[in-house]
């Protein structure tokens, strides 16, 4: 049992909470803290942790020991640099599928005799005990041993029925084959439909019992291997940061561990590296690509006592940097913070079968056990109503409930991926109902994220091919962004560059050089200026307008006179316009949230369509934004691609990430678009409300089978191939039924 660490504050503890198997589970060991005097807790179900603050003087082993007394397993979770420590959780899932494995080889065989006669040779029911039993016992372990935990708390959930059900037809089966005459050697089921009375005695329930355990199983394993996903943001986020890092040690440099730099330590970064730590500029000028940090599409230029952030790129000249904060007190280790806070915090959503099996499960058992009571009355003998005691609960085992929700979300979730549209799990369906506000970040949702030539403004009688060759030649020879921009779109219109002389970088003002015989310089109109190149009066209105649009403006002149003034923007995609159009129909309200300047952000929205803007917004703030959406009692959507929108996109009620993005947006989302297209957010919150509506459907008539059955087998009328036949059809209804989303446009 680990102790608390000196960084975690006294009087907060997250614990790592095992042995859930459903929504219902956290809900108990949320109650069972709770009680505790000063204790309050939260529970989460997906991420499998519980955040509990807790008064002066508890002992988080305490806490740990209540969760325990619960029947579940908790622990304080390892420092994430301990190597090895996500290998229980592995281990956990690997036994899962092993059992799913063995459940469907063995329970094919059973299912297939049983219910196709000519298959039944001569003792065909003993192969299907012998197939059978290792089906209920081992692979069904996991749902026994949770009935087991929730009946010494007196509750019931599908664990429960699953349980009752598959050992009740396991039990009957075996006390007719050893006791009843279905043992008899050409025992046969045979194919027809009659009602009538029976002792059960000749009657076997192995295929119910093998197939419901294999079912459910195949669901449970899919949605264990989702969850187990939501720490791997975090894992994403941390990996962003340098690895190792050129420390100045009596004006050498050292290479060390960038997790061994210390506060006060001066470091150099070259171009094209990330910088280690958060800290200050004492020498060198750059350009600082913090797009991935901040979502600001414009690199920032940066000098001496300018700060600067770890994990983001040096895109120009070498610069010696002064740490200031390392470790956990960095920008990137506190979005790595904020990300984990509102994952754990994220609304906890039960499942549908869940929340009707609570009230179903009572039901049944009382049915059963009066069954029993009654036709025990009636003197009817102990066979025939022990026949109709487990028929009512064979008969209500969710056969086709554990297929309700599985086979949706597999169709739904294929169909989605043809589409490029990946939904992460069952929770999410239930976010895109109750959506009515969608926050889209700007750079690289609804703009390319990356700057690119908008606007090639001419001094009178200037060529325009003339001005792009030449100040992009000489701009191909720089490494920073805008300069790449404006070489890009040379490059595009008028094809193979010439080869720049004499080439230098003016130190924040931008480069010259000598292209086919002319002194080019490019760059900020201050250093055309120097050399007595001042622009006219139409090129310096340009320019002021482009600026107040919040673009890029950059000055070209050559032999004495300036020629031309460049705009580089980060344009909006073609799609975006449209997109927007798609989810206003859905009835969503779109905001545009960036981190950019608000004229920037204003003339983007303009552009295409989108009223509520909210600019200037630091990564940390995206949070507070979507969480003061929530407080004004709107469900929210967030679609983003950079490591600033993970946090956000994890607090929202439904994160999309843009799969042209960062890992650790896509990771923290619930659902990923595959192609960067806009467009595409509709199409998965359309396709979600689809899935959902499908699995409901599944759902209520997997029910509604069940309980139209439920009064013939407690009038012990319910003969085993009419049991057969209803489970039969309704599990092919609930498949048939899912696959109609195959259709889905």
């Amino acid at each position: 049992m680990s102790s608390l660490t000196d960084d975690r504050p006294p009087g907060a503890v997250e614990l790592s909470i095992g042995g859930m198997t459903c929504a219902s589970c956290a809900n108990r060991i949320e109650r069972k803290l709770n009680k505790l005097d000063g204790v309050t807790a939260t529970v989460n179900y997906a991420t499998e942790k519980a955040k509990v603050t807790f008064p002066e003087g508890v002992d988080p082993r305490t806490l740990i020991a209540e969760v325990e007394k619960a029947g579940y397993t908790a622990e304080l979770p390892a420092p994430p640099s301990a190597e090895g420590a996500p290998q229980e959780p592995r281990d956990e899932l690997r036994s899962l599928r092993d059992r799913l494995i063995t459940s469907v080889v063995l329970a094919v065989p059973v299912i297939a005799m049983a219910m196709i006669p000519p298959l039944q040779f001569t003792n065909w029911q003993w192969l299907s005990l012998t197939l059978a039993a290792p089906v209920v016992v081992y692979a069904g372990w996991p749902f026994h041993k949770a009935a087991w935990t929730n009946l010494r708390h007196g509750a019931a959930t599908m664990d429960t029925l699953v349980s009752l059900g598959t050992i009740a037809a396991l039990g009957w089966s075996l006390w007719a084959l050893f006791f009843g005459s279905a043992g008899t050697p050409g025992m046969t089921h045979p194919f027809a439909f009659t009602i009538e009375r029976t002792d059960g005695s000749g009657n076997i329930y192995l295929e119910a019992a093998a197939g419901v355990t294999a079912f459910i199983l195949a669901g449970r394993y899919f949605e264990a291997r989702s969850k187990r996903r939501a720490g791997a943001a975090l894992r994403a986020l941390l990996e962003l940061g340098a690895k190792d890092v050129a420390v100045l040690r009596d004006g050498r440099e050292v290479r060390i561990p960038s997790d061994q730099l210390k506060a006060g330590d001066r470091f150099v970064v070259r171009p094209g590296e990330k910088i280690a730590t958060d800290g200050v500029v004492e020498e060198g000028s750059s350009a600082v690509d913090a797009s991935m940090l901040t979502g600001e599409s414009v690199p920032v230029e940066v000098r001496p006592g300018d700060t600067v952030t770890g994990a983001t790129v040096n895109a120009g000249g070498r610069l010696v940097v002064r740490a200031t904060r390392v470790g956990s007190d960095t920008q990137l280790a506190q979005m790595a913070k904020l990300v984990e806070d509102a994952q754990t915090g994220k609304a906890q959503v039960q499942r549908l079968a869940d929340r009707i099996s609570g009230i179903f499960v009572p039901i049944v058992i009382a049915l059963a056990v009066g069954t029993l009571g009654f036709w025990l009355g009636t003197g009817d003998g102990a066979g025939a109503a022990f026949t109709a005691a487990v028929a009512v609960l064979i008969i209500a085992c969710p056969c086709a409930l554990g297929l309700a929700t599985p086979t949706a979300l597999l169709v739904g979730t294929g169909r989605g991926a043809q589409l490029g549209i990946l939904i992460k799990g069952p929770e999410v369906l239930e976010s895109t109902r109750t959506i009515d506000t969608v926050v889209l970040d700007k750079t690289g949702t609804v703009t390319e994220g990356r700057m690119t030539l908008v606007d090639v403004h001419l001094a009178d009688g200037e060529d325009r091919d003339e001005v792009l060759r030449l100040a992009g030649a000489l701009e191909h020879a720089s490494e920073h962004p805008i300069a790449q921009a404006i070489a890009r779109g040379a490059a595009e219109r008028v094809g193979e560059l010439p080869a720049p002389e004499d080439f230098a970088n003016v130190e924040g003002l931008g480069v010259q050089g000598v292209v086919d015989g002319h002194a080019v310089l490019v760059g900020r109109p201050r250093l055309l200026a120097e050399w007595s190149q001042h622009l006219p009066v139409e090129l310096e209105r340009k320019l002021a307008e482009a600026q107040a649009a919040g673009r890029t403006a950059v000055a070209v002149g050559w032999d004495g006179r300036a020629r031309a003034v460049l705009v580089v923007a980060d344009t909006v995609k073609p799609t975006s316009a449209e997109a927007i159009r798609q989810l206003r129909a859905l009835g969503l309200t779109p905001v545009l949230l960036t981190g950019d300047n608000e004229a920037v952000a204003r003339s983007v929205a303009a552009e295409v369509g989108i009223d509520e803007v909210i600019a200037e917004v630091l990564p940390a703030d995206k949070v507070d934004v979507v969480k003061r959406l929530q407080a004004e009692g709107r469900s929210v959507a967030m679609v983003g691609d950079g490591v600033n929108d993970a946090a956000a996109l994890a607090q929202a009620d439904l994160g999309l990430a843009m799969g042209t993005g960062t890992d650790t947006a896509i990771e923290a989302s619930d659902l990923t678009l595959v192609r960067g297209d806009l467009r595409v957010a509709a199409d998965a919150i359309r396709l979600s409300r689809r899935t959902l509506r499908t699995i409901k459907g599944n759902l209520f008539w997997a029910f509604a089978y069940n309980v139209a059955a439920l009064p013939l087998a407690a009038l012990g009328l319910l003969n085993p191939m009419i049991a057969g036949a209803a489970m039969a059809f309704s599990s092919v209804f609930v498949v048939s039924n899912s696959l109609r989303l195959r259709g889905f446009k």
